[in-house]
């Protein structure tokens, strides 16, 4: 290299792919990350960011693009030779091993050793030592990490990092559990490793963050890059604008519904560490939206609104009868309905048919007897099978079998034949193809046209903006904003699950 060539980055990416099956996780992402800088990588929930540092931290293998460490080309096949290399993955939770002590786990599998081959615990202790004396950090080193904050445990990844020179640092949503003070103290020891010639990548959802800590910010959306800037040069309405990027289409076919009565009521639930103080309502006919982002507690409200959690305090009323607590069998006989996430672990049971699964919530209305004949069950099935449109030429098929839309629908139609007035569904449409997605937005008006009420929880921000009659904003565990559809962009919505404001009452 000449004198007057630039120097290497620390690490860069240039249009890098991966997918997984027909799933493209990366389309074409770049990254080119300074020694002495600390980069922003930020973008919605899907937007790429965690598959492009799983790549960097060798869990995965780029199908296209270049990956340069220091100016050379990189394949990483495993994570130990990403660390071999000099990177380290900092994760919001942090695995160490609870009984070893804080010293152990810095030097776990590779501990120094005296002339006669034992392990030499003063050398361990002293090397460790010095590390925390540069972080003008204290610990105690005896001390087992069990119990330890996560603050803390992520300090100890920190020792780790650095007791193998790692060069390139990244911290992916490492302050989501952290108190402001632990903050403040990780954003300082970020500063001195970046200030000591590191190169650090800092993942957050937090702009506030994100613009006091970064000296560059990169932008991912749908998998590919969008741009990168100082973080100087751009504002926060600007990054959120260049996240977000997209219209809302055809895929949304929302028709107006007759809103009418109060069917599902919220009072102030809470449940510690969770969520807290979380009130709304749900009327018949209306879709309304838990928007935020992943680990914001949106899932979590919707469990312990239908039982499967519980929670500490707060009232939930259906039609006006109260909701006993953590008691899924009460809520389904009063009326509610909870189609989950993860429609593959929670609603099927993948070795059983589709008649099987779509009947699961009748079985004793079914049963005669105590028996239930296939003949009942397919009968019970082929309703909901012809009106949700179950690419399924026969009711035996195993629901393993089906595709990822077909499988929603046998859920949602498991759900939708116990007659609820109030149906919860979770990520309505993740994982599935666009065109079934239409499908499942069409049923979800119908539905409310029809007069069910609608608690929708979905990352995708076109669908909260396309569906939903209200958006419920919530952020580390409370509702920050209630936003009318007339009003809601996907900005407003951004802004409000990325600021700290008072929770809505």
């Amino acid at each position: 290299m000449s004198p007057n060539s630039p120097a290497p980055a620390a690490l860069e990416l240039r249009g890098v792919a991966k997918s997984f099956g027909a799933v493209v996780a990366l389309a074409s992402a770049d990254l080119r990350l300074e020694m002495n800088s600390i980069h922003a990588l930020v973008g919605e929930n899907g937007a790429g960011k965690s598959t492009l540092v799983k790549i960097v931290a060798g869990l995965y293998q780029r199908d296209a693009g270049d990956f340069l460490l220091r100016g050379e080309s990189v394949d990483f096949t495993s994570t130990a030779q990403a660390k071999a290399a000099g990177i380290a993955v900092i994760y919001q939770e942090p695995t160490l091993f609870p009984d070893l002590s804080v010293t152990e786990n810095i030097f776990m599998g590779r501990q120094p050793t005296d002339r006669y081959g034992r392990i030499d615990r003063r050398a361990m202790k002293a090397e460790a030592s010095q590390i925390f004396e540069r972080l003008a950090v204290h610990m105690d080193l005896d001390r087992p990490a069990e119990g330890l904050s996560i603050a803390d445990q992520q300090l100890i990844e920190i020792a780790k990092a650095i007791s193998l020179d790692a060069r390139v640092l990244i911290m992916d949503e490492p302050t989501a559990a952290l108190s402001g003070v632990e903050v403040d103290r990780l954003f300082a020891v970020a500063r001195s490793l970046r200030d000591e010639g590191r190169g650090i990548v800092f993942i957050s959802h937090r702009f506030d963050e994100v613009f006091a800590l970064s000296d560059t910010i990169t932008v991912m959306r749908d998998g590919r890059y969008i741009s990168t800037d100082a973080i100087t040069d751009v504002t926060e309405d600007e990054i959120v604008r260049r996240m977000v990027g997209r219209d809302i289409t055809e895929l949304f076919p929302k028709e107006e519904a007759v809103i009418g009565d109060v069917l599902l009521q919220v009072d102030d639930i809470s449940s510690t560490g969770v969520f807290s103080n979380v009130s709304f309502s749900v009327r018949s006919g209306e879709i309304v939206a838990l928007a935020g982002l992943v680990g914001a507690g949106r899932s979590e409200i919707a469990r312990a609104v239908f039982g499967v959690d519980g929670y500490d305090s707060g009232t939930v009323t259906l039609g006006g009868r109260r909701v006993p607590r953590h008691n899924p069998a009460a809520a389904m006989t009063l009326g509610l309905a909870l189609v989950p996430e993860d429609r593959r672990k929670q609603g099927l049971i993948l070795e059983s048919s589709v008649a099987r699964n779509a009947t699961l919530s009748i079985r004793t209305k079914l049963s005669r007897f105590g028996f239930i004949t296939s003949r009942a069950e397919n009968a019970a099935a082929r309703i909901w099978a012809t009106r949700l449109q179950v690419k399924s030429s026969a009711l035996d098929t195993l629901a393993g079998t089906l595709s990822g839309g077909n499988q929603q629908k046998v859920v949602l139609g498991k759900w939708l034949a116990t007659e609820p007035t109030v149906l919860i569904i979770d990520e309505p449409t993740r994982g599935i193809d666009v065109g079934t997605k239409a499908e499942v937005h069409r049923l979800l008006s119908d539905l409310a046209g029809r007069g069910l009420g609608i608690l929708m929880i979905s990352s995708e921000l076109p669908e909260v903006l396309g569906m939903a009659d209200r958006v419920l904003v919530v952020r580390e565990g409370r509702i920050t904003a209630e936003i009318a559809r007339a009003d809601a962009t996907a900005e407003s919505v951004m802004f409000a699950a990325t600021h700290a404001e008072e929770p809505v009452r």
